[in-house]
């Protein structure tokens, strides 16, 4: 599959490189077609690729979208409605605030929406789907490292068909157990995933390891 990865940080260079040692097609996108880190790791697989946010757009049957939260719907805003139209695209964006300390605030204007919802909005004519936001990159690509895989993920979108082919995405490719992932609802619901995120913040700094992830029990 060809996959477009929007972002270069953590996230985007973890989901890249996990897939293409799957041997998916992956272009990393950024705000320039010839950013250095991008070069860098596309030099590092023959399935690797490199451009602008427009391009690995284009490119992906699928999308990524791991950008910082502060600048993700800007970017996604600058995207013509073609290059996405149709498509399935994975939000793992979160709105936080951070120039205050820890743990992060929620970016203002997010109290009474999500940036799920506004990224859905801008891009009308994509399947948006919020997920893999409530957890450390590393858990993102393995959900082995954790408890063997024991703990539970989220899913946000309007679209079923969607969220089932994102299920089966990260079964096959980041080990992901079916049972474990949640359906939450329509997009609307990724406001109550993203808002967790700052507890989670807290949570990560008592322990003093990113490594752990939320267990419903019932």
């Amino acid at each position: 599959m060809k996959v477009g990865v929007l972002g270069t940080g953590a996230v985007g260079i973890a989901i890249a490189t996990a897939l293409v040692e799957k041997d998916h097609f992956v272009m990393l996108g950024s705000r320039t077609t010839n950013n250095e880190k991008s070069s860098t790791w596309a030099k590092k697989s023959e399935f690797a690729s490199q451009g602008s946010f427009s391009d690995a757009a284009t490119f992906g049957d699928l999308v990524f979208v791991c950008l910082n939260g502060e600048y993700a719907l800007p970017v996604i805003k600058n995207l013509s409605r073609e290059s996405l139209a149709d498509k399935i695209v994975v939000d793992t964006t979160n709105p936080l605030d951070f120039s205050k300390g820890m743990p992060p605030a929620i970016i203002e204007g997010f109290s009474h929406t999500s940036l799920g919802e506004e990224i859905q909005a801008a891009q009308p004519d994509a399947h948006i789907i919020k997920t893999l936001n409530t957890l450390n990159y590393k858990l993102m690509v393995d959900a082995r490292i954790v408890n063997n895989g024991e703990h539970n993920l989220f899913l946000s979108g309007n679209n079923n068909e969607a969220k089932n082919k994102v299920k089966h995405f990260l079964c096959d490719n980041f080990h992901w157990k079916e049972e474990r992932l949640i359906d939450l609802g329509g997009i609307q619901t990724a406001r109550t995933v993203e808002a967790i995120v700052p507890f989670w913040v807290s949570v990560w700094q008592t322990l003093g390891t990113p490594l752990f992830n939320f267990n419903i029990v019932k």
